[in-house]
C-alpha cells in the first residue's frame, strides 16, 4: 500500500512539474495559432509516458546514483588516500561525460555540419574522427574540472576565484579560437550538465564535503557542475585551434 502511494505521489509530482509547459503549449496552440492539437490522444499518451519516465528517473537517482556517489566519497575520505580520491574523481568525470547521450548527439551533429561546411572531408571516417575528438576532449575537460573541484573542497578554496579565472580563460580563448568552433565550444559546456553527470558529480561533492571536518556541504559541496560546464569551452576551443 505504501509503495503504491509513493508511486502515485511521484507521478503527481511529475505531472505538477510538467504542468507549466503543458499550459504554455496549450495556450499558444489554441488561442494564438487557433488550431486544434493534431493526434490529441497520442499527445496525451506521450505526456503520460513522460510523467512515468520522469518519476522512474527521479526515483532511480534517489535510490541509486546519489547514495553511490556519497558513499564512495565517504569511503575515499576515510581511506585517506589522496591519489585514489583524485584518480576516482577524474575518471568519474571522464566516464560519465563520455557516456552522455546529449554529448554524443551534439558532436555527431557538429561533425556533420563541419563536413558540409568543408572544415573536414565528407567521409564517414573523417566525421567519426572529428566527433570522437570532440567527445573525448569534452570528457577530458570534465575529468580535469572534477579533479580540480575535489582539490578545492579539500583545500577549502573559494569557488568564485576558480569561476572568475575560468571565464577569463574562456574570453581569452574566444579571441584566438577559429570562429567555426566557438559556438560548438559554448554548447559543449551545456551538454555536460545532463542526466548522467550531474547526479553522480553532485553526490561526490556533497559526500566529500560532509566527510571532511570543517567543510560545509552547502558551501563547499556544490559548485562542481559549474566548473565542469566551464572547462569544456576552453578545451574544445583549444581542440579547434589544433585540429
Amino acid at each position: 500500500m505504501n509503495t503504491l502511494k509513493n508511486i502515485l505521489g511521484q507521478l503527481f509530482q511529475s505531472g505538477r512539474d510538467l504542468l507549466p509547459i503543458i499550459l504554455v503549449v496549450a495556450f499558444f496552440q489554441l488561442f494564438v495559432l487557433q488550431q486544434p492539437f493534431p493526434h490529441l490522444w497520442q499527445i496525451i499518451i506521450g505526456i503520460f509516458f513522460v510523467m512515468v519516465g520522469m518519476s522512474l528517473f527521479i526515483k532511480g537517482l534517489e535510490m541509486g546514483l546519489f547514495p553511490v556517489g556519497e558513499s564512495m566519497a565517504y569511503a575515499f575520505a576515510r581511506k585517506g588516500s589522496l591519489f585514489w580520491l583524485l584518480a576516482f574523481s577524474f575518471l568519474l568525470g571522464f566516464g560519465t561525460t563520455v557516456a552522455e547521450p546529449a554529448l554524443i548527439a551534439v558532436v555527431k551533429e557538429a561533425a556533420a555540419i563541419a563536413a558540409d561546411g568543408g572544415v573536414i572531408p565528407k567521409t564517414d571516417e573523417a566525421r567519426q574522427s572529428y566527433a570522437d575528438g570532440l567527445r573525448f576532449t569534452v570528457a577530458l575537460s570534465v575529468g580535469f574540472a572534477i579533479l580540480i573541484g575535489v582539490i578545492r573542497i579539500i583545500k577549502g578554496w573559494p569557488i568564485h576565484y576558480l569561476i572568475m579565472a575560468g571565464y577569463a580563460g574562456v574570453v581569452i580563448m574566444t579571441i584566438f579560437a577559429p570562429k567555426e568552433i566557438i559556438g560548438i565550444a559554448y554548447d559543449s559546456g551545456g551538454v555536460t550538465t545532463s542526466t548522467i553527470t550531474v547526479p553522480l558529480v553532485t553526490a561526490l561533492g556533497v559526500g566529500l564535503a560532509s566527510s571532511i571536518s570543517g567543510r560545509n556541504p552547502m558551501v563547499d559541496g556544490f559548485g562542481l557542475i559549474a566548473f565542469a560546464s566551464l572547462t569544456p569551452m576552453i578545451f574544445v576551443m583549444a581542440y579547434g585551434m589544433i585540429v
